[in-house]
Order: structure tokens, then C-alpha cells, then sequence
């Protein structure tokens, strides 16, 4: 499931000018630095599209992140700097669904001037959601019409690496030729990854991956895997005891030996949900995010994964 548990929104009145102050906006640049002549203000929503900006864009473009490194990317507020630097910039890279202020700050200052990664590539339905009241904490979340987590699969990425080459070969033609030249370079490498994948969950023993939440249907729609989310479980809290009984009959009756937790997340639940059926726990990250001065970014995270999931499945 999306956990997108508060309505997100821009931050009002006074507080505006207090954030603005307090937030560090970018793991790429500074929200207040001055675009350096020659160079393309892009604006990325978060991690993997800041990554996929620089990878793309290279030395002919500046990057701001809306979201800090470390945070937690559905729960992002914008700032009155966030916005100026939406509107002001030469492109706005996003994933429609994942952060509605975001999707409304790029409709209302970015007209024509944005890519949407959700709107270059097949997604995937919803991921669904139990009507157990109990398991949302009296909340039903709301949700995108479709499953936003499409970076997760290196297939699609490429696909959205080739149009970022094109949309900023368009936005900077003095640079068009370096943009389409990295955007090709950057693709070739994501196509690597993804047969790695391939190569590496063609035979395993088992097929099903249980997960913190609903991060990871595009991975697992590419690789033929099945995901069982322990989804709409608060975090920040255990679970009551029937609901622990409930998960641990549905992580027993997959065979499951391990229980994935991920990054920027507690894993309360899930270290819960493991003790009591017994099995182990690792980390499946949803490169939503890196903290910051991590050596680790996308390939490296996503590589790490993959082997991750291998001695979990069973894979030979």
C-alpha cells in the first residue's frame, strides 16, 4: 500500500519562513544556490529521480531534491523555496502518486516544463489493501489509481532514463548531444541490472516475498515474483495479538524464511511478525531515499538487493 497516512500539503503562513530556514532542501545542491551559468535548474521529487537527473544530465545541469536525504519521501511537505524552485526551473522530474503536494506544485508552477516517470511506462494496479479496521489503525489510506513504486524495476527506469535524455536535450539544445548520450549510457546500464535480475531469480526455490509494505510489485512483477505486504500495520507500533496471529499464519503458510524489513522505516512489525513465526528478517530496500554521506546510490543499493533476495528464495 502507499502509506500516505496525512494529507500532505504546503506548509502555512508563518511556518513557511521558519522552514524554509530550517530545511536542508537537496542532496544535490543547495535550494538557495545559484544556478551556474550554462547550467539547467532541474527540480527531482526524490531519490531515484534525482539520481536518474544527475546520471542523465550529468555536468550541464544543477539538481535540487524536494526530499532530504534519510527522510521518508510520502510524508513530504514543500516549503515556500520548494515551490520558487519548482517554478523556476527548466524541467520538474517526478512520480505522479507518490507525493500529491508535489503533483499539485507541478500542475499549479511547472506546466509544460515537467516529466512524469508515471506516465512513460506500463504501471501496475493498486496493491490491495485489507478492510480489516484494526490492521489501518481506524484509517483507510488513501491510494493512487495505480502503484507508483515503478523504479523498482531497472526495466522501466530505462525507459524513463531515454525520455529524461530527450526532454532535456529539448529544454538545453545546446547540450542535447551529451543529454541523449548519457541518457543512452545510463539505459544500457539499467538493461545490465535488470538481466542481472533476470539471471540471478530464474531458479529459486521459492517465488513469494513478504515485505514491510507494497513497495515492491514492479520488482516483482519483472522477476515473477509474488509479494505478500504486511501492509496498513502502523509502523511506529506492534501489532495486537490477533493481528500477530493472523500474519503469522499467512507468513506460515507461504513457507517463507524470512521477513523483509526496509530503510527509513521501523522495524518493529516486522521483527515482530519474524520472532513469532519463527523465521529470520533482512532489509529490502525501496531506494526511496539514501542517508546522508551514503556511498550507496541506486545500482549499488539495487545490486544489494538482489542478493539479498537470493539466499532468501532459495535461488541456485
Amino acid at each position: 500500500m502507499l502509506r500516505l497516512r496525512h494529507p500532505l500539503r504546503l506548509l502555512p503562513g508563518a511556518a513557511l519562513a521558519l522552514a524554509g530556514l530550517a530545511a536542508g532542501l537537496t542532496a544535490c545542491a543547495d535550494a538557495d544556490a545559484d544556478v551556474p551559468a550554462g547550467k539547467t535548474a532541474v527540480v527531482a521529487s526524490f531519490y531515484p529521480m534525482a539520481w536518474l537527473a544527475e546520471k542523465v544530465g550529468g555536468d550541464d545541469v544543477l539538481v535540487r531534491t524536494l526530499t532530504r536525504p534519510g527522510t521518508e519521501p510520502h510524508d513530504l511537505e514543500l516549503t515556500a523555496r520548494q515551490v520558487a524552485n519548482i517554478e523556476d526551473a527548466g524541467l520538474a522530474v517526478y512520480v505522479g502518486g507518490v507525493q500529491p503536494a508535489v503533483d499539485e506544485a507541478v500542475r499549479e508552477h511547472a506546466k509544460g516544463r515537467s516529466l512524469d516517470a508515471a506516465a512513460l511506462v506500463r504501471t501496475l494496479p493498486p496493491p490491495g489493501e485489507t478492510d480489516d479496521e484494526e490492521a489501518h489503525d481506524g484509517v483507510h489510506h488513501r491510494e493512487a489509481s495505480y502503484d507508483p513504486h515503478l523504479w523498482l524495476d531497472p526495466s522501466r527506469m530505462a525507459a524513463v532514463a531515454t525520455a529524461l535524455g530527450e526532454r532535456l536535450a529539448a529544454a538545453d539544445p545546446g547540450h542535447a548531444a551529451g543529454h541523449r548520450r548519457r541518457a543512452a549510457a545510463t539505459a544500457a546500464e539499467l538493461t545490465g541490472l535488470d538481466h542481472a535480475f533476470h539471471d540471478g531469480l530464474k531458479t529459486c526455490a521459492r517465488r513469494d516475498i513478504v515485505t514491510a509494505h507494497a513497495a515492491f510489485g514492479y520488482l516483482a512483477d519483472r522477476y515473477g515474483l509474488r509479494q505478500i505486504p504486511v501492509a496498513g500495520v502502523d509502523p511506529s507500533g506492534g501489532p495486537s495479538p490477533k493481528r500477530l496471529a493472523e500474519l503469522t499464519r499467512l507468513v506460515s503458510a507461504t513457507g517463507a524464511t524470512t521477513v523483509f524489513t526496509e530503510t527509513l522505516t521501523s522495524p518493529k512489525v516486522a521483527e515482530a511478525l519474524a520472532r513469532e513465526a519463527g523465521v529470520r528478517t533482512a532489509v529490502l530496500d525501496p531506494v526511496e531515499g539514501v542517508e546522508a554521506g551514503s556511498s550507496d546510490d541506486y545500482m549499488t543499493i539495487m545490486q544489494r538487493n538482489l542478493r539479498t533476495l537470493r539466499p532468501a528464495l532459495e535461488c541456485s
